[in-house]
């Protein structure tokens, strides 16, 4: 049995790719903040961790690595966002995205980095299309999601000659959290709970898409059509993918 590490897997879009890999005969080991509701099965074993706390990534990699013969494919999902101008944001808000979502998938990468390459692995980073584009009021999220992105192509090759794969996906907006933003005060917010977005797609829809693009192994996945259509205008002309995204989001 093929065994997969995602997370963020409590919730959202995490919790579909949970769900669709063990449809297809997987086990899953789903990190986040509060596993609570997820039962432990013969497929599935939560695991309670901060990823952003050393002590406690250093002792759920090493419980995961004792417990588990192989890791095949492991999910960089965890992630938050931040809403609002950078001149009503400080420098701790934009540490803390940036301990989410880029230093802590740095850390797992690198605490699995051996287990992928003994089992011939995949590498699947969960970026956003703020990881290739800019995006209005997002600052500290969109730049954490290029940094992402930079690490995980630079890795690619890296990794390439030990016959693993390093793959990124880029959904545009799914709505896995709506209603449940829990917007902290700096701005901070789970991802997916934007109310500014559009066309939005559900977790399930976009686990499909992700998992289809692993696959076929395709390097870049753009996930939902708001994504395929920036990818391509973005770039053939940045200038107007920024227009017309100012004029979406903002309203100009």
């Amino acid at each position: 049995m093929k065994t997969a590490i995602i997370s963020g897997g409590a919730g959202g879009l995490g919790h579909a790719l949970s769900t669709a890999l063990q449809a297809r005969g997987w086990r899953v080991v789903l990190l986040d903040l509060d596993v609570s509701d997820l039962p432990e099965t013969p497929t599935q074993l939560p695991l309670a961790c901060d990823l952003t706390d050393p002590d406690q990534l250093a002792r759920s990699t090493a419980d995961i690595l004792r417990r588990c013969d192989s890791i095949d494919l492991v999910i960089y999902n965890a992630g938050i966002t931040q809403i609002g101008g950078f001149d009503s944001t400080d420098d701790a808000s934009h540490r803390k995205v940036f301990e989410v979502n880029y230093f802590a998938a740095i850390a797992m990468a690198r605490a699995f980095l051996h287990a992928v390459r003994q089992a011939k692995g995949t590498h699947l980073a969960i970026s956003s299309v703020a990881g290739f584009t800019p995006l209005y009021h997002r600052t500290a999220y969109a730049a954490s999601k290029h940094a992402l992105e930079g690490f995980f192509k630079s890795l690619r090759s890296e990794e390439k000659s030990h016959g693993v794969r390093t793959l990124i996906a880029a959904p545009s907006f799914v709505a896995t959290n709506p209603g449940n933003a829990q917007r902290q005060p700096d701005g901070t917010a789970r991802p997916g709970s934007a109310t500014d977005g559009m066309d939005y797609m559900t977790p399930e829809a976009a686990a499909q898409t992700i998992l289809r693009g692993v696959d076929t192994s395709r390097p870049m996945i753009p996930v939902g059509r708001v994504a395929r259509a920036a990818w391509l205008l973005n770039r053939l002309s940045p200038t107007l993918y920024q227009r017309l995204m100012e004029r979406q989001i903002d309203g100009r």
